[in-house]
């Protein structure tokens, strides 16, 4: 059985902030669950960062997998943190002609599956010795809206909403609730898979714009927030690169 005293659960944890989240946590004295759908990614994962690591196979947008995924972790041991990383965005048309499948898509990943998993782990996270911790990673596009992200914004104000409201409703249990917002973050897929796979039109988000955000740059602050004491509830974390002022401000060098 694995002690609960610094065990996390990590989402989305194959690529960008959640496997930048893995391994700052893992840095940090952390043992590790990673969960995504792709194994391979995740066995890598696993690989390298050793036996504070280990890894579940699961889809949050499935119930059965999630459920399984759940059973799996809490039959090894208590849990100390959730770190809810899974999310994307698909597509940036207008209201007017925005895919229905891509916000129903968006909204069962960002909102929904983060739902899912934080209910199922919330009983043993109040178990935690000292209390536990949900945290979501959600994004400024859930602080300000912009034109061709209706849908993606939209899932991630509910995503802060869910948060805030579960903040509200677990006063005086054991449990922590941070939401960290980052802004423009450069990952190896996050645009990419926005925009279908176009190579270049992903590059133009971050084209010109001096050091976006990294990965490594959200994994500090979920690191930095998990490690306040059990008391110490850092509500909101909003994070951007200096040289994003909002989501429309933005420097960029000729």
């Amino acid at each position: 059985m694995t002690n609960a005293t610094k065990r996390a659960v990590v989402t989305g944890a194959s690529s960008g902030i959640g496997a930048a989240t893995v391994r700052a946590l893992a840095a940090d004295g952390w043992t590790v669950v990673a969960l995504a759908r792709r194994e391979a990614k995740l066995k890598a994962l696993a690989d390298e960062l050793g036996d504070a690591v280990s890894y579940v196979t699961c889809d949050i947008t499935d119930e059965a997998e999630t459920q399984a995924a759940v059973d799996q972790i809490l039959a090894e041991g208590g849990v100390k943190a959730l770190v809810n990383c899974a999310g994307g965005a698909i597509g940036k048309d207008p209201v007017a002609t925005a895919s229905l499948d891509d916000w129903r898509n968006m909204y069962e990943l960002n909102v929904i599956g983060t739902l899912r998993i934080t209910q199922k782990l919330l009983p043993a996270l109040k178990q935690a010795p000292g209390g536990g911790t949900v945290l979501v990673i959600s994004s400024t596009a859930g602080i300000e809206p912009y034109e061709g992200g209706a849908g993606y914004c939209a899932s991630k104000f509910a995503e802060r909403v869910m948060a805030r409201v579960l903040r509200l409703e677990q006063i005086g249990e054991p449990v922590r609730v941070i939401d960290i917002s980052p802004g423009m973050v450069e990952t190896e897929e996050f645009s990419l898979k926005r925009f279908g796979g176009d190579a270049a039109r992903a590059a133009s988000v971050y084209a010109g714009v001096p050091s976006p955000l990294k990965a490594e740059d959200i994994a500090e602050c979920v690191r930095w927030a998990l490690g306040q004491p059990d008391t110490v509830d850092v509500d909101s974390i909003v994070v951007r690169p200096r040289a994003e002022g909002s989501y429309t401000k933005v420097y960029r060098e000729r």
